[in-house]
């Protein structure tokens, strides 16, 4: 049986408050993930359990007292993205790090600031070397799946660079897949159909430049939201690109886009490899993308994975549980092909 331990923390009223959550939830989570007992004697903090659970939950209240302090809210993401660094973190691919202040260096990158205010700043590990790597790197790759913010932070990276200065333009594009639904059958206009598929990138433009910042410039050219076969022919020089969806490209139309880089160009290239819409016999041009330009120096890939999904929670337990089905899957058609492979050898001699 091993060792209870009480570990105190004395925390002001203000602290408190923040860290708690409503009707002490953050708290209680804390305790039933790391099976400890925390009690809260007159603004002093003693949490009871084994040695190493009443030490994970000292360093996670830590963190988010720095948090707090910083003025930044605490969040439920915070809370859940504290308990996973620090609960086995091999099983979950995260890197050993001093986690003594890694939220904080998480939330002192900020990107820019929404129209009403609001802080957009990476939340997880991934996430900030998602946001280091499109500062670094001329062409960036963010693979992952739904929630892990790849097109929104690529969004509030585009807009602060043309704001800077940094470049003439933003162009958004995505390939106008049909899924599930043709677009021949949508009311009104070309652009009125595509506009569905452009919706996400419209809503963040929105939400971090202001709808009347967003016409201007749109109206000036400025600003451009296009379905990727609007690319085919141009040059886009001293301009911030984004394609999203590239999961539904096929190889040569993310060669196209890929050729028509110019001089003092970013690009970020967003994709979730899981939710293809293509047809079953076509390969998705993302998936070429990653095996022939692996070795080019200025091209970044970054993997995010569901410990980077900042949605509800439910929505990160909801990718992992399709994360571990579909390696269950993979591992089971692999061993088939295996023991196929097997018999036939056997056949042969």
């Amino acid at each position: 049986m091993s060792e209870i331990t009480e570990l105190s923390l004395a925390l002001t009223a203000e602290d408190e408050r923040n860290i708690f959550g409503g009707n002490d939830s953050y708290i209680r989570k804390i305790e039933d993930s790391l099976h400890v007992e925390i009690i809260d004697r007159n603004g002093e903090l003693h949490i009871i359990g084994d040695k190493e659970g009443a030490q994970k939950a000292s360093e996670i209240i830590r963190e988010l007292v720095q948090l707090s302090r910083r003025g930044s809210d605490i969040e439920e993401q915070n809370v859940d993205y504290a308990i996973l660094l620090k609960d086995d973190e091999e099983k979950n691919n995260i890197p050993k790090v001093d986690s003594a202040n890694v939220l904080a260096d998480i939330d002192r990158d900020i990107i820019c600031h929404t129209i009403s205010g609001k802080p957009i700043k990476p939340k997880t590990l991934g996430q900030k070397k998602y946001i280091d790597a499109i500062r670094n790197k001329m062409i960036v790759f963010g693979i992952g799946p739904a929630g892990t913010g790849k097109t929104y932070l690529a969004m509030a990276m585009a807009i602060t660079a043309f704001q800077r200065e940094e470049v003439s333009r933003i162009i958004l594009t995505r390939p106008a897949i049909e899924a599930g639904e043709k677009l021949g059958f949508l009311p009104g206009d070309l652009q009125s159909k595509v506009d569905p598929y452009l919706r996400p990138l419209y809503d963040a433009l929105y939400q971090i430049m202001g709808t009347e910042n967003f016409i201007k410039n749109m109206e000036k050219g400025l600003i451009e939201v296009a379905p990727l076969a609007y690319m085919r022919g141009r040059t886009l020089d001293n301009a911030f690109i984004i394609l999203d969806e590239a999961q539904n490209t096929t190889p040569a139309q993310m060669k196209m886009f890929l050729t028509r880089i110019g001089f003092g160009s970013k690009v970020i290239i967003t994709g979730d490899e899981t939710q293809k819409d293509l047809s079953a016999d076509v390969r998705s041009g993302l998936d070429v993308a990653q095996s022939v330009l692996k070795s080019i120096d200025d091209i970044a890939f970054c993997k995010l994975t569901s410990s980077d999904v900042v949605r509800h929670p439910l929505v990160q337990k909801i990718v992992k549980a399709y994360e571990d089905f579909e390696k269950k899957s993979a591992n089971k058609k692999t061993k088939k092909e295996i023991q196929k492979m097997e018999r036939r050898s056997k056949n042969g001699k």
